[in-house]
């Protein structure tokens, strides 16, 4: 075997070294980028199951006033079943958008429904003047800021993880090793908006 072949059998070797490592670098970073995204799923799950664990005190906090609209609290005890039937791993980010967007859907509503709560809050001084009542609205209004944080991190680390799976070299392996694209919350305003918990307490 004479030095050229020798040469370019070294040459191949070290082009098949140099390509595993790269490709076992990419996937660890891929994976790493992941779980991030999953992480972050985690987080944004935690902050909408503590507003969805809020609602019942909420509702028989304003329920022992009389004469309460019954369609009110109807509305957001319906709200938060609904967002009890989307089932989404709490540890695993979705991959399909329908079921993101279902989610979205689903909290959007229970958004509303609180918002239109806590509006029709407002004419009951009892209600107004209850010390529970203020402590859960503050609670409620720390929650909602919280959900739009976790939300926009989401997003953060799922573009993050999106453009790496899209970027070269990545992209020609990416796919073959079972990363895909990951879905974003959508800019729904409906959804995003925290209900308005500020009340004038001077006023009864």
């Amino acid at each position: 075997m004479n030095k050229v072949t020798l040469g370019c059998l070294g040459i191949i070797v070290l082009l098949i070294l140099g390509t595993l490592v790269t490709g076992c670098s990419m996937y660890n970073g891929l994976v790493t980028k992941s779980q991030r995204v999953d992480g972050q799923w985690a987080q944004v799950q935690n902050v909408y199951q503590r507003r969805a664990d809020l609602v019942p005190n909420l509702v028989q906090t304003v329920a022992g006033s009389a004469n309460f609209e019954k369609s009110t609290l109807e509305a957001v005890t319906n709200a938060r079943a609904s967002v009890g039937r989307v089932s989404i791993d709490a540890h695993n980010a979705p991959a399909d958008a329908a079921k993101l967007q279902e989610f979205q859907q689903a909290q959007g509503q229970l958004s509303s429904a609180l918002s239109r709560l806590l509006v029709v809050s407002e004419n009951y001084p009892d209600i107004k003047s209850s010390q529970n009542f203020r402590d859960l609205q503050a609670q409620l209004e720390g929650t909602e800021n919280r959900i739009a944080v976790e939300r926009n991190r989401f997003n953060e680390v799922t573009r993050d993880y999106n453009t790496a799976i899209h970027t070269f070299p990545a992209v020609l392996f990416a796919g073959m090793f079972g990363f895909h694209e990951k879905p974003f919350f959508a800019a729904d305003q409906a959804a995003q908006t925290a209900p308005a918990v500020q009340f004038n307490f001077n006023n009864k």
